[in-house]
Formats: C-alpha cells, structure tokens, sequence
C-alpha cells in the first residue's frame, strides 16, 4: 500500500537556516502519527512544509506516491490536503456557515460532512465566530478541514488556549473520521498523553531531527524514555 504522507530526508527552515534536518516519516491510510518534541523542535516547520508554505532546502515530500514539490499551498489543498493551523486561521466576523462558502479555486467543502462529526456547528450556523467559545471555535477550524473531505489532515497544536478536556473531545472524532475515511492524520499536540491516546505511532523531534520513533503504547508505558527524548538525550542514536 502506498502510503499516504511519506517524508525522505526533508530538510526545511527559514532564511537558508535549516529548522528540520534529514527528516523521514511515513503516514499510511487512516493511521494517527502524533508528531512530538519540545517547543522550536520543529514540529509547526514540518507541516508548513508540507501545505507549502515552507520551500524545502532538500529532501522529497510525496502524497499518494507524488512528489509535491511543484505544487503550491492552494494546490496542495485541491488535492486533498487539510491544514488546521495553530491559532485556527478562522475569520472572527464572518458567521460559521460563511467560513465553509471560503474555498480555493475550484475547490468544494460539503458543510453537512463537518455538521455530521460536530452537530452543535449546525446549531451555531448563524453565529459570527468572535462570539464562539474558543472550544467552539477549534471545532469550527476542524470541521472545515474535514468539509474539504481530506485525504491529509494536518493538525497543528489542538489544545492551545483550551482546557485539555476540550481536546479529550475533539480528538476521538478525528479518530473517528480518520478511521471511516481513510484519511492520514499528522498531529502535532503539546498534551503529549492526549495525543498518544488517539495515535498509532509518534515521532519524537529534538533539535530539528527524528530521535525516536515507535507505536503510540509502546511510548505511553515508556515515561523515561519519551522525557529522555524531549530533552535531546537520545538524539545521539539512531530513530528505531
């Protein structure tokens, strides 16, 4: 099966200054890979890069077996790529049925797939999203992700701003839709616990590189190991 997401050595940064180095990661149809590490590691770099908004310095980022690197961000959405940004990227005076009438060019969102997986959405239809509940507001950020009916969902940092019983809540229904649509799902969660509760596997970052990598149990009972690996003890030895 070809996976759905599959990094070869990316390096990626700003201003000629590599934040991700040698990066390699696969994500195959309906898996959750929690993407781990401590802040400026260079979690939110590796999604900018692939949505496109960071130009790789080398390395290949290939969708359903395609090299993207002559697509553009708003390409990269057409094909089936969702970016829920940290901060949600949402328009505070607009209501919520008006964010799902933004689209790119010749792209489609289906409002009744996000009023499935969060009905309260369809009740706050008319509402302006300055006046959403932050809770409300990331579900309104994930569902229009999920209107787009993606085959990528790249999650970037859920629970900021939010009490981590919000986050218990949004989680299961991304499990959920990932696992009925076969969609891939890269998350990037600072509620470590939260996230390895709905992946399947996790990449720990340290530095800007890969220094563990193993099924999401097997790095909830291994406590030691995932603190070693946040603070760069590990990044001496080869990802596993």
């Amino acid at each position: 099966m070809t996976p759905v997401l599959q990094l070869d050595s990316l390096t990626a940064g700003y201003d000629q200054a590599a934040v991700i180095r040698e990066l390699d990661l696969t994500i195959e149809p309906g898996e959750i890979v929690a993407l781990l590490g401590a802040n400026g590691a260079g979690k939110t770099t590796t999604l900018r890069a692939i949505s496109g908004l960071v130009k790789p310095m080398q390395g290949r980022i290939a969708y359903v077996g395609e090299d993207l690197a002559r697509h553009s961000p708003s390409s990269r959405a057409r094909l089936g790529i969702a970016h829920v940004p940290e901060g949600r990227g949402l328009f505070f005076a607009l209501t919520v049925a008006e964010h799902f009438r933004l689209r790119h060019r010749g792209e489609q969102l289906d409002e009744q797939v996000a009023y499935q997986y969060f009905p309260k959405l369809e009740e706050l239809r008319s509402r302006r999203t300055g006046l959403l509940s932050g809770g409300e507001q990331q579900m309104l950020a994930v569902g229009r992700a999920l209107a787009r009916k993606p085959k990528l969902l790249l999650l970037d940092e859920l629970s900021l701003g939010l009490a981590p019983v919000i986050v218990e809540n949004l989680l299961p229904i991304v499990r959920t839709y990932a696992q009925e649509n076969g969609c891939a799902v890269l998350l990037v969660e600072q509620h470590v616990h939260l996230a390895l509760e709905v992946a399947d596997r996790g990449y720990v970052l340290s530095h800007g590189q890969i220094v563990l990598h193993k099924p999401a149990e097997e790095l909830r009972r291994d406590r030691q190991l995932l603190i070693s690996s946040y603070l760069g003890e590990s990044a001496g030895a080869p990802p596993t």
